[in-house]
């Protein structure tokens, strides 16, 4: 029966990783890019598509759509604008260089106001915040979609990638976030880590803040770690591991949770209800002000009509339901990293 169990598992992570965008790189900037050819792209910059390699790739700067990455590999670093075109390529300073000029040449006006970061859960990329980025879009906010390499880094690098993006974002007044699965415990990361005044609200969606039971159950399986890498082992739900060592945000923050609505939820292999991969129980970190379910998969929270609804509202009132009543998640004893909160 467990046999069976696992084979089902393993299948939605197959399932899983075809739904996500593209891993593989087969444009210049794989990682099988030699040092050689990245510092003689600094005088061949083409504007050509990229295809894919979100794995490979962490944000570092951010303006107006354009965004320069730098492969976790190699080191060197590319410019995409907002439809995922590159304009430069290799050396950092090249690449600011060259966004220096697109900034003169366009006109582009300093960022000013609140910022948005979306951050994406495993094997994800920040295209599967789109939807959740229009809606807050639409609500006045500069959107900022962070890509890490989830597959290919610990949660501590892509905190540092995170860090470099916010320290990028010139004239922001303030910074709201909005993560889905791991990329809530990147932010927990974040926080316990650095400090930036501007920091406002956090929505977490599915987020394992105390693990997943199926990192638990997968943990020695050659293909999760294929996929999931260092940081999928990170997601164990072991009390003396990772995610126990992560501090509570310094900052307010909701927690919104998937479920069946059943007591045994979609997932024989999680205890209590669950969104498929996370249980209810697992997401409710203590100090959240607000909590909320709604009856969604894991895959699908940020793409469900309630949930950016009630993400929307947080981010202006600090509730998500509409009669401003709350649900606090009273405070547990404390994770091994301590309370961050100023």
């Amino acid at each position: 029966m467990v046999r069976c169990c696992r084979a089902g598992l393993l299948g939605l992570l197959v399932n899983g990783m075809m739904m996500a965008e593209p891993a593989s790189a087969i444009e210049p900037d794989n990682p099988r890019d030699s040092e050689k050819t990245a510092a003689a792209s600094r005088k061949v910059n083409v504007p050509a598509p990229t295809f894919g390699g979100t794995q490979f790739w962490g944000d570092v700067r951010f303006f107006r759509g354009w965004r320069i990455q730098q492969n976790i590999f190699t080191g060197h670093h590319r410019l995409i604008d907002r439809m995922g075109i590159r304009w430069a390529w290799g050396a950092r300073e090249a690449c600011e260089e060259h966004l220096d000029g697109v900034i003169r040449t366009k006109k582009l006006k300093p960022m000013n106001g609140t910022a948005v970061v979306l951050l994406h859960g495993a094997i994800r990329s920040s295209k599967s915040m789109k939807k959740m980025g229009r809606a807050l879009a639409d609500d006045g906010y500069t959107v900022v979609p962070f890509d890490y390499p989830s597959s290919k880094a610990g949660i501590e690098m892509s905190a540092d990638y995170l860090q470099q993006v916010i320290e990028s974002l010139d004239g922001i007044t303030r910074i709201h976030f909005v993560t889905h699965s791991m990329g809530g415990l990147v932010v927990r990361s974040w926080s316990g880590r650095y400090r930036d005044k501007r920091a406002g609200r956090l929505v977490m969606l599915g987020v394992p803040n105390y693990g997943a039971r199926m990192a638990d159950h997968l943990k020695g399986n050659l293909l999760f770690r294929l996929i999931y890498g260092h940081a999928g082992q990170q997601l164990r739900s072991d009390p003396e591991g990772f995610i126990s060592s992560l501090p509570v945000p310094k900052f307010e923050f909701g927690v919104i949770a998937g479920q069946a609505g059943t007591p045994r939820g979609f997932n024989p292999l999680v205890p209590g209800d669950d969104d498929g991969t996370v249980s209810v129980e697992s997401t409710r970190l203590s100090g959240a002000t607000d909590f909320a379910t709604v009856r969604a998969g894991h895959s699908f929270l940020m793409f469900n009509s309630q949930v950016i609804e009630w993400t929307s509202r947080y981010l202006k009132h600090g509730h998500f339901r509409k009669d401003g009543s709350r649900q606090p998640i009273s405070p547990k004893p404390k994770p091994k990293g301590g309370d961050s909160r100023p």
